[in-house]
């Protein structure tokens, strides 16, 4: 299939204009795991701890 004709999914194109980008990181095993039960204990959505993590990282280093 073509670049040019491929579909675009509705949710990749609300993701695009709401300025969302997926993106891929390999990490231990161990780490993600722990990560993750530590986040549903916590009530908190894995993608929202990790937004929050790299702000504050950002606001750190500026």
């Amino acid at each position: 299939m073509a670049e040019e004709n491929k579909k675009i999914r509705p949710q990749d194109k609300w993701n695009a204009k709401a300025g969302y980008m997926s993106k891929s990181y390999k990490l231990k095993r161990e780490l993600v795991e722990q990560f993750a039960e530590t986040c549903e204990k916590a009530g908190v959505s894995q993608a929202g701890q990790l937004s929050k993590m790299m702000k504050e990282f950002i606001d750190s280093m500026n």
